[in-house]
């Protein structure tokens, strides 16, 4: 059976085609990419004792006890899965681990039922590989602008907004502070490397000649890292940095860390909402408590129990004290310092609407 074979990896993921990804849920779990979905050949216990069989007794036995695993009623709701699949996505591929028997019997079994899917030769490995490639040469060869700045200065909504800018924290799903973690949970270390790689591909594509925007971040958001030699390129990038009145930012900071974050954890929790919001402030106070001091962390916590004791009797605003001191001895000196280690690579400071004019016209062809 001569079944069709892709391996335009580039313009696969680019184009955001969407994958058939027929690995154990628990190979997924650990790296995956975001237009695939799911819909494994074997679930977890099945291929542990394919390989087991495989170890013990070889290629052959393995693929006999994968069909008879994989049988009846099984491979039946399996297929319609794969069918359903590509009703909705016509255009779809498919993959397994390295492009081997499993996206090979997959391939089979749909043709049997009337339906062709290309199979993407390597696998995963191989798309894996791709966006590891590139972004390691991409940094051999290029150069970013980093948009810095006190925090509150609103860098992550610049980036969004530029067609240039790359946004590392929601590729981290973080936002890079110690009251910066999410509701949910971060995504793999690999999922993280792959998204930000193809959000650079991306942009890269559409415009070539520019150069691309990143928040300044350290090598860790939250739990997840950014590959060294991507850090190390950042470390030696231009840096353009956000001026902005201490008002402005804590203004911006009580909306995001209060008043945002209030909402969204009563929308996420339901009933739980009010001492989810309560745990989430308090254990991310605690985070910084070796830099704070314990005395200092006290009156903070103090401070913050009694916001949160009051605060729909005066709409939120009692957080304001404790998130002004926390804002002027923690966040703006750590900042501070931290700015004046990479004084020598600024190019250009200003006002929000000062940099965003500098970024859109400074950014060719650096």
């Amino acid at each position: 059976m001569n079944l069709p074979l892709v391996n335009n990896y580039r313009q696969l993921l680019l184009d955001d085609c969407p994958m058939i990804d027929v690995r154990a849920p628990v190979e997924f779990q650990t790296g995956s990419l975001p237009s695939a979905e799911n819909l494994p050949l074997m679930v977890d216990e099945e291929r542990h004792q394919v390989g087991l069989c495989y170890k013990q007794q070889g290629q052959q036995a393995a693929i006999e006890l994968g069909h008879k695993l994989v049988s009846g009623d099984i491979k039946a709701q399996r297929i319609q899965a794969w069918q359903d699949f590509m009703t909705a996505n016509p255009n779809a591929v498919l993959y397994c681990a390295r492009g081997g028997l499993r996206s090979q019997l997959t391939q089979e079994w749909l043709a049997e039922a009337g339906i062709e899917c290309p199979k993407v030769e390597g696998g995963y490995k191989s798309l894996r590989g791709f966006l590891f490639n590139y972004l390691n040469d991409y940094c051999q060869s290029h150069k970013f602008f980093i948009l810095s700045g006190m925090t509150g200065t609103g860098k992550t909504d610049i980036i969004q907004q530029l067609p240039t800018g790359v946004d590392l924290e929601g590729a981290a799903n973080h936002k890079g502070s110690s009251f910066g973690r999410p509701l949910d949970c971060q995504p793999v270390q690999i999922d993280f490397e792959n998204k930000i790689a193809l959000d650079l591909l991306k942009v890269q594509n559409q415009h070539p000649q520019k150069t691309v925007i990143l928040e300044d971040e350290s090598r860790n958001i939250g739990a997840r890292h950014l590959p060294h030699y991507f850090s190390d390129l950042m470390a030696q990038s231009s840096f353009v940095v956000i001026d902005m009145d201490f008002e402005e930012r804590l203004e911006r900071l009580w909306q995001e860390y209060v008043i945002e974050r209030h909402s969204k954890t009563m929308a996420f929790f339901g009933s739980t909402g009010e001492q989810e919001f309560a745990n989430y402030l308090t254990e991310s106070l605690l985070r910084v408590k070796k830099r704070l001091g314990g005395q200092r962390t006290k009156e903070l916590l103090d401070s913050m129990e009694n916001a949160i004791a009051v605060q729909h009797q005066d709409n939120f605003a009692s957080h304001r004290h404790w998130l002004t001191v926390l804002t002027q001895e923690y966040y703006d000196p750590m900042y501070s310092y931290q700015l004046d280690q990479k004084k020598e690579l600024v190019v250009f400071r200003g006002s929000r609407s000062e940099v965003v004019e500098y970024l859109t016209f400074h950014s060719e062809g650096m």
